[in-house]
C-alpha cells in the first residue's frame, strides 16, 4: 500500500473571497449567507465547489436515512444551485478519509492532508479513494501564501493572480461518518511539481522539491468536475508564471490579518 505524501509547510494558508459577487461572477455560484473567515488554515471551515448532483449526494448519500444524524459538523447551511448546475459546499480545510475510525483520528489527520500531490493522489492511501471515485471539486480563493526563505528568514508572501481575479483551484473532497451519526465534509488542494516555474521555484525549504497549487483556467472548471479518472491528470498543469504576483507580508500585524476586508 502506498503510503501517503503531503507538503507540511506549502499552501497551508489560503485567504478566501470577501466578496459576494466574486462568487457569482467567478463560478457562477451563489455565495454564502456568511463569506466565513478570511484568511484560512487547515481545519477551519471553508467552501469548495461542485455541480448540483454532487452536492445532493453529499448531503444524502445514497441508502443512507431520512432522519438527520445526531451530530453534524458545524458549518454553515450551503446555498441552492444555481442555473450553471454548480454548488458551493461548506466543508473543513483538511482531507477525512472515509475510512477513519473516530473523530478524534480525524482531527488528527487533517492538517497533514490539506495538500495532496497530483503525481500519486491515485495512489496515496489518504487520497486514492476521493480520486478514483470522482471526487473533485474547485476550491475558490483570492490568493494563497507561501514562505520566502531566501534571506534565511521566513518571509510570508501572498501570491494572487496579476488582474486579481479569484483563482479556483483543484481539490478532492470527502464524506466521513462516524458510528454515531457525526458527519465531516472536508477537502484538500491538488498541488503539481514547481522546481521549474519561473516563480514558485523560489519559495519553500532550500533544496527541496517545490509545489504549487494547481490552478484551473476558467474554461475548464466543468471540464475538470466531470473528467473520467484517467483523464483528471491532464489538468494537472503549472498556471503561468506572468499571471501570477507574489508581495511580502512585511508587517508583523499584516501576517496575520483579522477580520475581512472593508
Amino acid at each position: 500500500m502506498a503510503t501517503t505524501r503531503y507538503h507540511p509547510r506549502m499552501s497551508t494558508h489560503y485567504e478566501t473571497l470577501q466578496n459576494a459577487d466574486s462568487y457569482r461572477g467567478a463560478f457562477q455560484v451563489d455565495p454564502p449567507a456568511s463569506l466565513g473567515e478570511r484568511h484560512l488554515w487547515p481545519r477551519k471551515p471553508g467552501f469548495f465547489i461542485v455541480h448540483a448532483a454532487t452536492a445532493a449526494a453529499l448531503a444524502q448519500p445514497p441508502g443512507a436515512s431520512t432522519e438527520a444524524p445526531p451530530h453534524t459538523a458545524e458549518l454553515p447551511e450551503a446555498p441552492s444551485a444555481t442555473a450553471g448546475g454548480r454548488v458551493l459546499v461548506p466543508a473543513q480545510w483538511g482531507l477525512v478519509p472515509h475510512w477513519v475510525k473516530s473523530a478524534s483520528d480525524a482531527r488528527l489527520r487533517a492538517p497533514k492532508l490539506v495538500n495532496a500531490k497530483s503525481d500519486n493522489a491515485s495512489t496515496g492511501t489518504a487520497f486514492r479513494d476521493a480520486w478514483l471515485n470522482g471526487q473533485r471539486c474547485i476550491v475558490p480563493m483570492a490568493a494563497f501564501y507561501e514562505d520566502d526563505l531566501r534571506s534565511g528568514k521566513a518571509v510570508p508572501t501572498r501570491i494572487a493572480r496579476v488582474d486579481g481575479q479569484p483563482m479556483g483551484v483543484a481539490g478532492l473532497w470527502a464524506r466521513w461518518q462516524g458510528a454515531d451519526g457525526e458527519v465531516i465534509i472536508s477537502y484538500c488542494l491538488l498541488t503539481v511539481n514547481a522546481n521549474n516555474h519561473a516563480l514558485l521555484h523560489r519559495y519553500g525549504q532550500p533544496g527541496s522539491e517545490k509545489s504549487m497549487p494547481a490552478i484551473l483556467n476558467e474554461g475548464a472548471y466543468d471540464a475538470w468536475l466531470t473528467a473520467r479518472p484517467d483523464k483528471a491528470k491532464e489538468f494537472m498543469r503549472q498556471y503561468a508564471a506572468q499571471w501570477l504576483t507574489a508581495n511580502p507580508v512585511e508587517k508583523k500585524a499584516d501576517k496575520v490579518p483579522k477580520g475581512p476586508l472593508d
